[in-house]
């Protein structure tokens, strides 16, 4: 699959990326590649039949969208004539075919079975894919090919493949594995660094593919990897194509090794053959047939495509036995994190053109309703935010990077919020701490009250005067106890009338009750307020049994103002 040793070649150029660098990228995916590397998984754990292959893709496409990741399948179309031969040795598990006197350029290429296991495979991806809001583009002949070109022509950021011919197409960034443990890393590929630390460009790496062999050219017997590479940077990556469009391969001939070679020199019959034989390849590598870029197939896949949740439920149900609320587990929250991205995006683009918009007003509106709590993920800070508008998820953790571009304000509100609201949760500590203590002391001064009520012969008669009453539940804990005998409200003066409103309220009944009645100015002297606490009737009851419950109940209740 691609140019023999090609991967070791450029292995000085191998970056291994974390996998969040791929976020807001557009990526093409060569979706036979994945397929293959995710059915021998599958193969390893004898569990084809679970569908290993179809979750493990599941679980990549989820970590890429919630990077908000634009991305394009790419499936292969038919095989290219010029690699039947090679096709047909794959049949054979290698063995050589007979080859077809025939020229290669005039045989047309060959459908591939569609009812193959594999190609059922690949059918059940790109359902997958649908669910997910993810289009698929079929190519017309090597899936590579037609990533490559929408990476050269700028229509994407880069391509997943592990077909290193790839860069023979035209490919700039490459990304040849993902793995998803421990944060997520890439293995990438930049043809910027190829060109600078290598000296290879597209046409001398296909002048590597004729002399070492790849799918389409079976390669020069005996040329290793280190001979090829110095050849190609002797001639020159501009005009390697051109020598050997010219003469061949015949340059690479040395001394003693020109006869095990196999090459015909300048006056042989087979030069002319083979002359033609290498242009075909160089053309198959430089004008692979794909959609253009400009085609309505390419112009389709480009289109934001929507999730689509029912299908996804029903696909995860079918495949996996899932139920709906597995698979909305799984995936609404990357789903809300790609919205915050791409909100977070909006508010980048436009303070970078200079405005500073608050971000409640912000046309668009922001997926985050709120901040719930401070988290930390595997080391890394995080929130739980809520979010609104998105059925079937109420809330979810993102990291705090991620909030603090997308709304600040959020943070800067939850960290004020969360500051003072410290000493409100110490005290609400305390209390928990003491409610054995405010109910033992509720008791004590319920049982009081009921001792002097039942002592007391008589009760001063309000109703002589004007009386609003107004009933109030009884206190049951210390709080409300305050209320009642401490939060007394302001007298009010009725100075048309000559009298003055006073609240009062009465110790003596198990549940007091605030009243109020009018107290005439000329009892008031100069009292702006009066505040009474009827705890007896001192005209009628003198008793000293009464006189030392009524003076112990004033002693507690002056310890519990103090309090």
């Amino acid at each position: 699959m691609g140019v023999k040793n090609l991967w070791d070649i450029l292995e000085s150029c191998k970056k291994t990326l974390p996998l969040h660098r791929l976020q807001n990228k557009r990526l093409c995916i060569d979706l036979s590649c994945w397929m293959v590397q995710l059915q021998n998984v599958s193969k390893s754990h004898s569990c084809l039949n679970q569908k290993i292959y179809l979750k493990g893709l599941f679980h990549r496409l989820r970590a890429l969208i919630a990077l908000n990741c634009s991305l394009i399948f790419v499936t292969d179309g038919s095989i290219p004539g010029i690699k039947l031969s090679t096709y047909k040795r794959r049949l054979n598990n290698g063995s050589e075919v007979v080859k077809n006197d025939t020229n290669s350029q005039q045989i047309s290429s060959l459908k591939r079975n569609q009812g193959s296991e594999f190609s059922l495979m690949i059918k059940e991806a790109k359902a997958l894919g649908l669910a997910l809001g993810i289009p698929c583009l079929d190519g017309l002949e090597e899936g590579e090919a037609q990533c490559a070109l929408l990476n050269s022509e700028l229509l994407c950021d880069g391509c997943f493949t592990s077909d290193s011919d790839v860069f023979l197409f035209g490919a700039r960034t490459v990304y040849r594995d993902i793995c998803l443990g421990d944060g997520g890393h890439v293995v990438c590929y930049e043809m910027d660094d190829i060109e600078r630390q290598l000296g290879f460009g597209r046409n001398s790496m296909i002048s590597l593919a004729l002399l070492l062999g790849s799918d389409y050219s079976q390669g020069v017997y005996g040329m290793g990897r280190e001979s090829a590479c110095q050849i190609v940077k002797t001639v020159g990556d501009s005009t390697v194509l051109q020598k050997i469009a010219s003469e061949g391969l015949s340059f690479t001939k040395k001394g003693k090794n020109s006869k095990k070679s196999g090459l015909p020199n300048s006056g042989d019959g087979q030069f002319m053959h083979k002359c033609e034989e290498f242009s075909q390849v160089i053309d198959a590598y430089l004008r692979p047939k794909c959609h253009s870029a400009d085609s309505d197939a390419v112009t389709r896949v480009l289109i934001q495509h929507s999730f689509q949740r029912a299908k996804l439920q029903q696909f995860c149900a079918e495949f996996f036995a899932w139920p709906p609320e597995k698979t909305d587990e799984y995936i609404l929250p990357k789903i809300a994190e790609k919205d915050l991205r791409r909100f977070a995006n909006l508010r980048s683009n436009t303070a970078g053109l200079g405005f500073n918009i608050p971000l409640q007003e912000v046309p668009v509106s922001c997926p985050v309703s709120g901040i719930v709590k401070h988290r930390k993920v595997q080391g890394n800070e995080c929130y739980e935010v809520s979010w609104k508008n998105l059925d079937g998820l109420s809330s979810s953790v993102v990291p705090a990077d991620l909030l603090q571009s997308a709304c600040p304000e959020m943070i800067v509100e939850f960290e004020e919020q969360r500051a003072q609201g410290r000493k409100p949760n110490k005290c609400k500590t305390k209390t928990k701490k003491s409610e054995a203590t405010v109910a033992e002391i509720d008791k004590r001064f319920q049982t009081l009250l009921l001792e002097i009520e039942s002592e007391s012969r008589a009760v001063r008669n309000l109703s002589q005067a004007p009386i609003v009453s107004e009933n109030s539940n009884s206190a049951t804990g210390l709080d409300e106890l305050q209320d009642i005998i401490f939060d007394v409200e302001p007298t009010i003066v009725d100075h048309a009338h000559g009298t003055e409103i006073v609240e009062v309220i009465n110790l003596l009944s198990p549940s007091p009750a605030i009243q109020t009645r009018k107290v005439p100015k000329f009892q008031q002297g100069n009292c702006e307020k009066i505040d009474v606490i009827d705890l007896s009737d001192t005209e009628n009851d003198q008793s000293p049994e009464h006189e030392r419950k009524a003076s112990e109940l004033r002693l507690f209740l002056t310890s519990l103002k103090g309090k």
